[in-house]
């Protein structure tokens, strides 16, 4: 009887270590589930329309009606100033030809100037310190010629006029000397920039 009852407990033992029917499973099975689909298909094509001469804002809102929501915007006279109120800005060019089909998750940039301001007969690009030389700064933006060169250059921004004013919004204040010239190879010597506003002749 002892013996029977011990043959009882032992296979009731090994029963109740089986999983049951709600256990959650593991192991190689679980591991190759393929899980949500993903969507792999190509974005659908549509027609760019023409944003020249329109104001920023409403050629955002006409690109988002036409389907194209990944949008950029830079200014066109490579001051490199922010388009923080796009209703100020108009658009002089895009970089997706008008009435050309494409993906609607095309990057559109607009080249954009203030609203009392002539668009250029093309974008100016911004100055580059590519190959290691000084770039020519003359015209150029105290920002723009800033973003040129290495973040860790020693830079120097000075009033050109008489003046000593400080040079806060750079945007807004164009090179009219630097030294070094342009063309010196730069080995991260500091950098020196007289500067003066864009509305105002240089010295």
């Amino acid at each position: 009887m002892i013996s029977a009852i011990l043959l009882t407990v032992a296979v009731g033992g090994v029963v109740a270590c089986q999983p049951t029917g709600n256990a959650k499973t593991t192991g190689t099975a679980a591991s190759t589930g393929t899980g949500a689909a993903k969507d792999d298909r190509p974005a659908a094509k549509k027609a760019v329309p023409n944003f020249v001469g329109m104001g920023l804002q409403s050629a955002q809102d006409a690109a988002q009606a036409a389907g194209f929501y990944d949008l950029k915007s830079h200014d066109s006279l490579g001051r490199d100033r922010m388009q923080a109120f796009d209703r100020n800005w108009k658009v002089c060019s895009q970089n997706v030809r008008a009435g050309s089909s494409q993906p609607t998750d095309t990057t559109l940039d607009f080249g954009a100037v203030k609203l009392e301001e002539m668009c250029p007969a093309k974008d100016e690009a911004a100055p580059s310190a590519a190959g290691g030389k000084m770039p020519d700064f003359a015209g150029k933006s105290v920002k723009a010629a800033r973003g040129a060169l290495d973040s860790g250059t020693s830079l120097t921004v000075k009033d050109a006029s008489d003046e000593d004013r400080w040079v806060l919004v750079e945007s807004n204040w164009k090179v009219c000397s630097q030294a070094p010239a342009a063309g010196v190879t730069l080995n991260g010597q500091p950098v020196t920039l007289k500067a003066d506003k864009f509305e105002e002749p240089c010295p």
